[in-house]
């Protein structure tokens, strides 16, 4: 008794596992990630990073990392068959005469085709003092090192290779060291044409996840529950050999007496509820691929017996979140701050009778990324720091906001929560895979 029960349990699992083996966007094999992660680097290195040297006058820029201590910039540096750097490593890029950038390591090993092995240990030893020669080949007016206040992300210089550093450098280099920040950010928040075509199968590939997760393949209403529905695309993320950056939510709000805790939402901080018709479900859910991460938030409404489409008001409810994206994005333009977007959208919202909240944030190599952050949940008069960083164009922005509406027949307050891909350009913001605009629906359990 006890093998057949086990023997059915694995069945149900494997056909389970299988009932989504597809998808209508091809992921690659690893080897062939890994090939066009290296590809792209070597143009990133190439395009990108000879105009932010230039733009922000930073002659030479170091990038120190020891192995389990990373730097979030240079694992963005790495080959992809680098998991980690490798005791110490240290990346240098160097402004040429021409306009061109030299790429070099100073570490034990190779590191792939994009940098120049400069350390021969056999030759010399002391590899502080390999990277002295190089800067003295070079001498830089201006040395950029990753120190930040304000963002993490171009902040990963270590205490300890810090005073190695300085320790070593010759005295007359140490008045030119500077912060990189603005090309640490630059680097890390702007896109270049194959990551934009990437992120348009990587976000299709997102919602697609999201879609399955709310339907009735996954969900019975009156017994699936949010936490099953987490862990479903917890499990579905394993299946497609992806990862994500962040565990997912998944949230209910529903005609009853409870007010709906926004802010519990937004922390992930939701008990585990079971999914019954007439629920306005939410979910917030992000993926990385390529090295690139969406964050997406849609809604789904379970139908009750004898619906066959959401409540007018809830749609309309939908819409009223739509109209806040419209007022948002139509203000964003190069050159203005997060902060400026955000007092003008808010205002313009407002005065058109929404009630908004906005807490928009870049996208790339890191879900919460580098650039310019344009107000926060518990912060919409403004961010200080990384607020008050102007817009660049070739920029992935999740468009993060939420709009608060009162539902008559529910006599409360619930929230539209949206979060959708875009890119910012020189044609303004477009959402990769498009956006919400209407509820995804789950009928009854028959």
């Amino acid at each position: 008794m006890f093998k057949w029960v086990y023997f059915a349990f694995f069945t149900i699992l494997i056909f389970s596992s299988n009932s989504w083996a597809t998808s209508s966007v091809e992921v690659l094999s690893m080897r062939d990630r890994a090939a066009l992660i290296d590809n792209i680097l070597v143009k990133r290195v190439a395009q990108l990073l000879p105009k932010l040297m230039d733009e922000h006058q930073l002659d030479m820029w170091l990038v120190i990392s020891r192995e389990y201590n990373e730097d979030p910039v240079i694992k963005t540096l790495l080959p992809a068959t680098w998991l980690s750097a490798r005791r110490t490593t240290i990346l240098v890029f160097a402004r040429k005469a021409d306009g061109s950038i030299g790429a070099y390591a100073i570490a034990p090993y190779n590191v792939g085709d994009v940098f120049e092995k400069a350390w021969d240990k056999s030759k010399q030893p002391d590899q502080w003092v390999a990277l002295n020669e190089l800067i003295e080949r070079y001498q830089p007016k201006t040395i950029g090192i990753n120190q930040s206040e304000h963002w993490a992300h171009a902040d990963g210089l270590a205490a300890t290779d810090k005073d190695n550093l300085l320790t070593h450098l010759p005295e007359k280099y140490k008045t030119r060291i500077v912060s990189a920040e603005p090309v640490a950010v630059g680097w890390l928040e702007q896109r270049i044409p194959e990551e934009i075509t990437v992120y348009k199968d990587t976000v299709k590939l997102a919602h697609e996840i999201i879609a399955q997760a709310f339907s009735n393949q996954v969900i019975t209403p009156g017994k699936t529950t949010t936490d099953d529905v987490v862990w479903w695309l917890r499990e579905r993320i394993v299946e497609l050999k992806l990862q994500t950056w962040f565990h997912p939510s998944v949230s209910i709000q529903r005609s009853d007496d409870a007010a709906f805790e926004s802010v519990s939402s937004l922390v992930h901080d939701n008990a585990q509820q079971i999914i019954l018709p007439g629920d306005l479900l939410h979910v917030d859910f992000g993926i990385t691929y390529l090295r690139l991460n969406t964050d997406t938030q849609q809604h789904a409404y379970v139908l009750k017996p004898g619906e066959t489409d959401a409540p007018d008001y809830l749609q309309k409810a939908l819409l009223s979140g739509n109209a806040l994206q419209d007022i948002f994005t139509g203000e964003f333009a190069q050159g203005l701050s997060g902060n400026q977007v955000l007092v003008r959208a808010r205002k313009r919202a407002i005065e058109q009778g929404l009630t908004p909240t906005i807490y928009t944030h870049p996208l790339g190599y890191h879900g919460h990324g580098a650039g310019t952050t344009l107000g926060m949940w518990d912060s919409q008069a403004g961010v200080v720091g990384d607020g008050d960083y102007p817009l660049h164009f070739n920029t992935a922005y999740a468009i993060e906001l939420n709009n608060a509406i009162y539902i008559e027949p529910w006599k409360k307050e619930i929230r539209i929560m949206l979060e959708e891909d875009a890119i910012f350009d020189r044609s303004g913001v477009w959402y990769i895979d498009g956006r919400q605009t209407e509820l995804l629906l789950i009928k009854p359990t028959l």
